[in-house]
């Protein structure tokens, strides 16, 4: 079985910044179907942040402009936390790395995991996130819990390719 990464709220883990999770029933029959086993991460706890925590959002720029340090995260109460976003990004990537994982399914939106779009500002906009940027530097292929790869052997992905 071959490992990925994935969010580990999509698994049910209550690690969102609200104390809840994003359980994914796709995400897992996605999984199972195609015999892979799921290393769970969330960026935020590994980056040291309590559950619940504070949202965040970026202040300005994405995932990417905060990895070359143009880019600034902050919370609600106005803490900037772009340095403790890019730790967890990094510390995703070493366990990416100890797993030999190649591919992830990331929680879109998410400050962190978002493949596709974020909140800028408090305002849902096109952009990756701190971990996304990172793993995709890396060479890792990144997926949403709204837009999975094509599955191996499947008859039908339509009906396995719906939103959470």
């Amino acid at each position: 079985m071959r490992p990925i990464l994935v969010s580990s709220c999509l698994l049910g883990l209550k690690t969102r910044y609200n104390g809840t999770d994003n359980y994914c029933q796709t995400v897992i029959d996605y999984i199972k179907k195609n015999q892979l086993t799921p290393i769970p991460v969330c960026p935020e706890q590994l980056a040291g942040l309590s559950t619940p925590r504070p949202k965040c959002w970026f202040d300005h720029g994405d995932g990417a402009t905060a990895l070359a340090g143009n880019g600034k995260l902050i919370n609600e109460n106005g803490q900037e936390v772009t340095k403790k976003f890019i730790h967890g990004a990094q510390e995703c990537l070493k366990i990416a790395q100890l797993t030999h994982c190649s591919q992830a399914i990331l929680q879109q939106r998410s400050p962190s995991c978002g493949s596709q779009s974020i909140y800028l500002n408090e305002e849902l906009v096109k952009g990756v996130g701190v971990t996304t940027a990172l793993l995709n530097k890396n060479g890792l292929k990144i997926f949403s819990d709204d837009n999975l790869p094509p599955p191996k052997n499947l008859k039908s992905f339509a009906s396995i390719n719906k939103i959470c």
